[in-house]
C-alpha cells in the first residue's frame, strides 16, 4: 500500500492504448441520455480526450478493462472520425486493484456525475457483499448511506443479503 509520501496518482501516467485492446466492464450501471452523449461526442470533437479512462490491465489477456470512461470508449467505438483522428488509440490511466475495489471505484466515478440503473446497483451490492464487503465497507466506499443500502436490498428480494445481520426481537407472543 503506497504512503501519501510514495503515493502518484494515475493520471501522471496516461498511455495511448490501442482501442483493440480495451473492453467494458460487466458491472457499470451508468448511462447516459442521448442528448448527453451528443454533447460527449461535441466535447471530443472540439476539444480532444481532455481525460483518461480509468482501467484495469489484464496481463494474460493483454486487455485493459475499463473502470471508469466507457462512454468515452463508446464514442470513439462509435465515430469513426474520432477513431481515424486518435489514429486508433484511448488515453488511458491503470489502477491495480482487486475487482471489489474497481466495483467500488467506478461507483465513485459515476456517482460524481452520473446516474445508475437500480438493478444494476443492486447486483453491485450483492457481488460486493458475496465478496465479504460489509455495509459499511460498501457505503463507504461507493458513497451509499444507510438508507439506500438497505433499499436495494429489500427491493433485490435476496435474503442473501441480510444473512450477516441481526435483527432484535421487538416483542414475543
Amino acid at each position: 500500500m503506497p504512503t501519501k509520501d510514495n503515493f502518484q496518482s494515475p493520471v501522471y501516467k496516461v498511455i495511448a492504448v490501442p482501442f483493440e485492446k480495451v473492453r467494458s466492464n460487466t458491472y457499470n450501471p451508468n448511462h447516459i441520455a442521448t442528448p448527453e452523449m451528443a454533447l460527449l461526442y461535441q466535447s471530443i470533437l472540439n476539444d480532444g480526450y481532455t481525460m483518461p479512462i480509468v482501467c484495469y490491465y489484464i496481463a494474460d489477456e493483454d486487455k485493459y478493462e475499463i473502470v471508469d470512461g466507457f462512454h468515452r470508449y463508446l464514442i470513439m467505438r462509435e465515430h469513426r472520425d474520432i477513431y481515424e483522428r486518435e489514429k486508433g488509440r484511448l488515453p488511458v490511466v491503470v489502477i491495480d486493484k482487486d475487482i471489489s475495489h474497481r466495483m467500488a471505484s467506478t461507483i465513485r466515478h459515476n456517482r460524481a456525475r452520473g446516474s445508475h440503473a437500480v438493478e444494476l446497483m443492486q447486483k453491485i451490492v450483492a457481488e460486493l457483499i458475496e465478496c465479504g464487503k460489509s455495509d459499511e465497507w460498501i457505503m463507504k466506499n461507493i458513497g451509499m448511506d444507510a438508507d439506500e443500502l438497505l433499499r436495494l436490498k429489500q427491493v433485490s428480494g435476496l435474503s442473501s443479503l441480510f444473512a450477516s445481520k441481526d435483527f432484535s426481537k421487538s416483542w414475543t407472543i
